[in-house]
Order: structure tokens, then C-alpha cells, then sequence
């Protein structure tokens, strides 16, 4: 089988990766900034132990340049899952922009000096096709589809969406500029699911967390999202570095619903266990308290109450994802998140 570099292979998207390749028989390089912090990536030599893969630590940093050369030597494909998710920052260009453009040039760099890399598979995002959820009206678009790009989002504004933006654009531009490999794009909608490590960032686990605890138990703002398993995102990587006729973007998302929609799943499954929110909160009400969510004025007065739709037809036909049901999804993470006493 081949040998696959994955950058961020220890976090909430990049482990689900790791372990999909080790159990499909891959040879795996992941990189940490300091491979003496066993504790960053032991679930995954547990993961490797059991598996017919096996896996390789490097030491690498997205903003060191030629830091991933090493690592990329050798290497078949490359799975380029690391960038920060962050949505509250101190500073937007230098904590997400910055860390998502250079970290993407350093390993495409890699890949093109390593003389053996025939395909990377970049983690993008949906919101690297749409910015704001009016974006639909006033492009005036039935959905959205991979032939669209994010134009609204800055880094005063959507600043995570931005970076998004930013490096996949820089991604392009590098593919299209040399013939030795080729470039896939995934671009998930939000990712929801089990972790398998209690010590992921993810921001993914963060709203789940703040959900379950009742921080929207007075109410959710209309905000309409695609949503998506986590093992499926893992997923449609593996099948796009296995699969020949991959090429460009690929919009991954099982459905469109609301935060309403997300909390009555929850209801559904565990009820009357938390207390979730039971309506959606009047437009106004998040223009005069939306800063206590970490969300400004524009966002609202951009995205609250305009519904979106998302072609991911694509990956199914393309790459031949079946989607996990979002029901099953939600019930896999709360539970676990119960488990590991993270509510």
C-alpha cells in the first residue's frame, strides 16, 4: 500500500484520516511540532498497533518553511488537513490567515521537491464556496455548487471563512503552475460526530458542548448550515486520494437545517435530558444580544433567517461517499461526549 503524509493528523478531522488509512493497510507520516508530547498523538499508535497500517512521526511547523521536505519524501500522496479553526481570535491575520496560507505553501512546496508525490488532498470548506447565507439571494442561485467561491468574506469579516479562502486560492494557483502531482479539494460543511481524542480544539465539539450545556436554551438564531459526519469528511479524503477520477472540489454535506432543526435531533434522542432551545429567537433579539454568542451585527443582519442549499451530489457520484444520517451522527457524539464527561 502506499505511503501517505497527513498534516494535522492529530486533531478532530486528521485522526479520523489517520485511522482510516492505517485500516485500509497505509504506511502513515503525521507531523507534530514537538514529537516528544507523546500525548498529542498516543491515540493513534494505539489506533496503528491495531491495525495493518503503520504509522511514522515527524517533526514539522506550518509557518517554518521546508519543514514538511522530509516528511514528503518518499511519500505517494499527502492529505493536507492542518489549519487553525478558531472563531474567536485577538488577531484574524496573524492566528488564522497567516498559519492557513503559509502552512498550505510549505507543504505543496514539499510535495513538489519530494519527487515522489502524485496527489495531495487538501481540507478546505464550504465556506471557501459561500461567505454569507444571503450571498444565495443576491448572486440570485437556486444552491450552491463547487464552481462557486466565497467573494464577501475579509479579515474583519468571516475572518475564519477567509482563510479558508485564501488557501485553497494559493492552492490552485501552486497546482496549476507544475504537472509532477494532483491537486483534490474537499470542502466540508460544518463537521459534527465523535472525537478520538478528548484533547481535540475542534470547534465542532465546542458548539455541541455549548448546546447540551443550554447556552441556546432561550432560543437559536435562523442560521441555516450544511452538516456533515466527521468520519464521512475522513472518508471522502481517503476516497479521493484512492480514487483515479477525483479532480477539483467537492462540496461534503449530508443536509442544510437550523440550529432548531439540531436541537430537536438532540430532543429526539435523549429526551428531556438537556435543555435545548424550542424556538428560533426573533432577528431583532440577535441584533441586540448577538455579541454574547461572539457574533457581530453585520453577521446577522448577513445570515440570520436566509436559508441556503448545497449541491454535494458530486462526492456521492464522484467519489462514491454514502452519507451517515445526521441523526445517527448527533446520537454518536453525544453519547461519547457523555461517556468522556465533556458535558
Amino acid at each position: 500500500m502506499s505511503t501517505t503524509l497527513v498534516t494535522g493528523g492529530t486533531g478532530y478531522i486528521g485522526s479520523w484520516v489517520v485511522k482510516q488509512l492505517l485500516e485500509t493497510g497505509h504506511t502513515v507520516r503525521i507531523t507534530a511540532r514537538d514529537i516528544n508530547k507523546t500525548s498529542k498523538y498516543s491515540h493513534l499508535t494505539d489506533i496503528a498497533n491495531a491495525s495493518s497500517g503503520s504509522l511514522e512521526i515527524w517533526e514539522a511547523d506550518l509557518m517554518e518553511e521546508g519543514s514538511f521536505d522530509d516528511a514528503a519524501k518518499g511519500c505517494d500522496g499527502i492529505i493536507h488537513v492542518a489549519s487553525p479553526f478558531i472563531l474567536k481570535v485577538e488577531d484574524a491575520q496573524r492566528d488564522l490567515v497567516n498559519p492557513a496560507v503559509k502552512g498550505t505553501k510549505n507543504v505543496l512546496a514539499a510535495a513538489s521537491k519530494s519527487g515522489t508525490v502524485k496527489k495531495v488532498v487538501l481540507t478546505s470548506s464550504v465556506n471557501s464556496v459561500l461567505g454569507d447565507s444571503i450571498d444565495m439571494k443576491n448572486q440570485n442561485l437556486e444552491e450552491f455548487n463547487e464552481a462557486h467561491w466565497n467573494t464577501t468574506s475579509s479579515v474583519s469579516h468571516q475572518p475564519y471563512s477567509f482563510s479558508k479562502v485564501q488557501a485553497e486560492k494559493v492552492a490552485w494557483q501552486i497546482a496549476d503552475a507544475q504537472n509532477g502531482w494532483e491537486l483534490v479539494v474537499i470542502n466540508p460543511a460544518f463537521v459534527l460526530g465523535p472525537t478520538l481524542t478528548k484533547s481535540s480544539a475542534s470547534e465542532s465539539l465546542t458548539v455541541m458542548g455549548d448546546m447540551l450545556k443550554g447556552k441556546f436554551r432561550t432560543g437559536v438564531a435562523e442560521l441555516y448550515f450544511g452538516f456533515v459526519d466527521v468520519r464521512d469528511v475522513a472518508k471522502a479524503h481517503v476516497l479521493a486520494l484512492e480514487t483515479d477520477a477525483a479532480k477539483g472540489r467537492h462540496i461534503i454535506s449530508e443536509r442544510v437545517m437550523n440550529l432548531l432543526d439540531m436541537g430537536n435531533i438532540i430532543g429526539g434522542a435523549f429526551p428531556g435530558k438537556y435543555k435545548l432551545p424550542k424556538r428560533l429567537a426573533p432577528k431583532y433579539i440577535m441584533y441586540l444580544f448577538g455579541w454574547a454568542f461572539g457574533v457581530t451585527t453585520n453577521f446577522v443582519k448577513l445570515n440570520v433567517g436566509y436559508p441556503i442549499k448545497l449541491n454535494s451530489s458530486k462526492g456521492r457520484e464522484e467519489l462514491g461517499l454514502q452519507y451517515l444520517k445526521v441523526e445517527d451522527t448527533i446520537k454518536d457524539m453525544v453519547n461519547q461526549m457523555e461517556e468522556m464527561n465533556m458535558v
